[in-house]
């Protein structure tokens, strides 16, 4: 409080400082979808500072909907309105799946994700695929003769 007894309203502002309103300013989305859970983290374009991280898990009760398209468009709404807060109006996505000896498609999650964020008035930058992909690996599960059902 000042000498007056008057409160002073400070207003706290996040993100970067002297930018044009025309100008983007990009983050960068980490999409891990797998076939239990759908992450997304973003970052500043160094990776080393994490702006918001939200997963299919937070939204949703059930443990079986947390990999579900749903929970990862409701997921990235929430990832959207954070960036905003921030100051953040562009991303560039990196997609990943399990990857290494496991299965190097993306789980249902990811297209929907991807999807809620063009939609919520977030520019996309360059859209990358970071799957983890041996060139030669560890032995596969389920042994010589495979997986027999």
């Amino acid at each position: 409080m000042s000498k007056d007894g008057a409160k002073k309203d400070e207003v706290t502002t996040f993100g970067p400082k002297n930018v044009a309103e025309d100008e983007f300013v990009f983050g960068v989305a980490h999409i891990y979808a797998s076939f239990n859970d759908t992450f997304i983290h973003v970052t500043d374009l160094s990776g080393k500072e994490t702006i918001t991280k939200v997963t299919g898990g937070m939204q949703v009760k059930a443990d079986r909907d947390e990999s579900s398209p749903y929970a990862a468009m409701m997921a990235a709404h929430d990832v959207a309105e954070n960036c905003k807060n921030r100051g953040i109006t562009a991303l560039h996505i990196k997609l990943r799946a399990c990857g290494g000896v496991r299965t190097k498609s993306p789980g249902p999650g990811a297209q929907s994700a991807l999807r809620a964020l063009a939609r919520s008035d977030i520019r996309i930058g360059r859209m990358e695929d970071v799957t983890p992909i041996p060139t030669d690996s560890t032995r596969r599960k389920a042994g010589r003769r495979g997986r027999r059902l």
